[in-house]
């Protein structure tokens, strides 16, 4: 393809055009990022953080203008735009913060005490390779840039076609706060050509999407014998418990389920509920979902944006049809609202679903809800747990019974009376999928860690007496080590 025309979706107007790039295009960009890795890696951890820190003031000075860049290319509120940014703020503080001192070499225990001293420290791999998608191309980039710079490495980054200028006007802010020019590159062009050429030249790839195309990422990536991690998809639950109040678990609910008219990989979609109150539950939810505005503007005035596409407003469609043939009552929404524009789609409860409906097994990535009544706790937790993802979780109810029933979640992230920010918010705690909703984790120290190799250096102090190099040696100090060997194992 020559070009590639973005498109407004709350309009359908033809906002910019990219010239894309092709394989060649990026192997060169891996070149160059090569070339400027060890200088930057040299400035030092301390003066990396330094500029993280300026790059969150800048950050925080042209949110307006972000926002507004984010808005234009996807679609979605204002109030879920500034989510993004407090999620990437929370990124570069956390990592400006950290980085140093996870850099830091650690003496660790020697094998022969006094005779050697051991350290270990963390190597930059060289150039990551970051894809990230289009649902969230602010916080994303954020979380998954930042570290692999504050690690020592440089960046070449497969941004979405969509959101390629959300990208750009963030590299371009780094590089005026000090990331020096050609750190963090930025590539976009047709998925499969610069995605595999991305995996194809990185010294490590971090990937977010859909399972299908990760698991190709992880077999491209092995086959190179590189790094990797994968946030992949989700299909969320949500207990709510006996005894919990409802019009709270509803608004819960609500703010779960439809952040970013419900295009989030860590969104509720499967809510399951307690049968004796199943009824009263679906009167409160469906008044709550119905009083949500929908509607597209600069300013904390919409609950719910647009979907970002034509295809995707086409899947949610599809997905509802068919719960609707397979037996589902369409509590309230279902269909799109076209007299706001051609990718508003009406927030959706279904409910009376059979147990084996596609969508309750299959991600939505729209504003659905799935409700379903449960008799027993055990029941919830079989239900929650019966799907191939294991990304997200929630539970609403007493806090002290909730904390006992998340640790039998099947979930990377289990969040207690909220539906994804507890966790998301957290940036020290690691967030990522069990099953098929990925590998490896994003934020937290492992979450830069998982950008570097560990180096191990072991030093042979100067001693009367060393470690034995011939037989006479071994005779002398055999009994020696091994008395030593009975100590140290010692608990």
């Amino acid at each position: 393809m020559d070009s590639i025309s973005v498109v407004n979706p709350v309009s359908g107007e033809v906002i910019h055009s990219l010239k894309p790039y092709s394989a060649t295009d990026v192997a060169l960009e891996f070149v160059e990022a090569k070339k400027l890795q060890p200088s930057w890696n040299a400035l030092g951890a301390k003066a990396r953080a330094k500029i993280a820190a300026n790059y969150a003031d800048l950050v925080i000075e042209n949110q307006d203008s972000l926002m507004d860049q984010l808005q234009l290319e996807t679609g979605k509120s204002r109030s879920h735009a500034f989510e993004e940014i407090t999620g990437g703020l929370a990124a570069i503080s956390y990592y400006a913060k950290v980085s140093p001192k996870l850099l830091r070499r650690k003496k660790v225990r020697a094998g022969v005490p006094l005779m050697l001293t051991a350290y270990v420290e963390p190597a930059p791999v060289g150039v990551v390779g970051i894809i990230t998608p289009w649902n969230y191309p602010l916080a994303l980039t954020l979380m998954d840039v930042i570290p692999a710079l504050m690690a020592g490495n440089t960046v070449v980054q497969k941004a979405d076609n969509q959101t390629s200028h959300t990208v750009l006007a963030l590299r371009d802010l780094a590089e005026r706060a000090g990331v020096p020019k050609g750190v963090w590159r930025v590539v976009y062009g047709d998925p499969a050509e610069v995605g595999n050429a991305i995996t194809d030249n990185a010294d490590y790839v971090a990937f977010t999407g859909s399972t299908p195309t990760g698991k190709l990422v992880a077999e491209r990536a092995a086959k190179r014998l590189i790094g990797y991690s994968l946030e992949l998809g989700g299909k969320n639950p949500m207990i709510v418990m006996p005894g919990a109040d409802l019009e709270k678990a509803a608004e819960i609910a609500i703010g779960s389920a439809f952040g970013n008219a419900g295009q989030l990989c860590v969104s509720i979609e499967r809510l399951y509920v307690p049968n004796h109150a199943l009824k009263k539950f679906e009167e409160v939810l469906k008044r709550r979902v119905e009083s949500l505005t929908l509607g597209t503007s600069n300013a904390f005035e919409y609950d719910l944006g647009a979907l970002t596409s034509k295809t995707q407003i086409e899947r949610v469609d599809g997905f509802i049809k068919r719960a609707v043939a397979e037996g589902a009552r369409i509590l309230t929404g279902g269909e799109p609202a076209g007299e706001i524009g051609p990718t508003f789609y009406r927030p959706t409860v279904l409910t009376d679903l059979p147990l084996g409906a596609e969508i309750l097994h299959k991600e939505v990535f729209g504003p659905v809800i799935a409700l379903v009544g449960y008799d027993s706790l055990d029941e919830a937790v079989e239900l929650a747990n019966a799907t191939e993802f294991g990304l997200n979780a929630s539970i609403v109810g007493d806090q002290r019974a909730a904390l006992k029933l998340a640790s039998r979640l099947m979930a990377g992230s289990v969040n207690i009376n909220e539906g994804y920010r507890a966790t998301m918010a957290s940036m020290a705690a690691p967030m990522g999928g069990m099953k098929q909703s990925g590998m490896g984790r994003r934020s937290g120290p492992g979450g830069l860690l998982r950008y570097t190799e560990t180096r191990t250096i072991g030093v042979a102090n100067k001693l009367p007496i060393g470690l034995p190099n011939r037989a006479k040696d071994f005779k002398k100090m055999a009994p020696l080590m091994t008395a030593l060997a009975k100590v140290m194992g010692k608990i």
